[in-house]
């Protein structure tokens, strides 16, 4: 069960963004095995049970994360702010408007 740096890091923003709607179990498989990066074995030796009970937990939680991001789509929305902002700063705006923007950005 390997993941791509890409699929890592964005599987770590989801779990940023909707971590609040996990269980506390949730929370720590993904804690254990994307955080602190053990092995399946390894969190399996952590928390008594076996490899393939973290594995399908992991796969449980990796789903559950892309099911609530199809569904409210914040990361999504995230990522076309971000896009907006990066062509708001390459347009010639006033300092005001700049401003504004650099107070928005630290909002988000």
């Amino acid at each position: 069960m390997g993941y791509s740096i890409e699929e890592t890091v964005k599987l770590n923003q989801l779990f940023d963004i909707y971590q609040e709607l996990l269980t506390a179990k949730q929370k720590e498989y993904f804690g254990y095995y994307f955080s602190e990066d053990y092995s399946l074995a390894e969190i399996a030796e952590i928390l008594g049970v076996s490899r393939n009970a973290v594995h399908l937990q992991i796969k449980n939680i990796i789903k559950h994360l892309n099911i609530l991001e199809d569904k409210l789509r914040i990361f999504e929305k995230n990522q076309n702010l971000d896009e907006l902002f990066n062509s708001l700063k390459n347009e010639s705006l006033s300092a005001k408007t700049k401003n504004i923007i650099q107070k928005i950005e630290k909002v988000k």
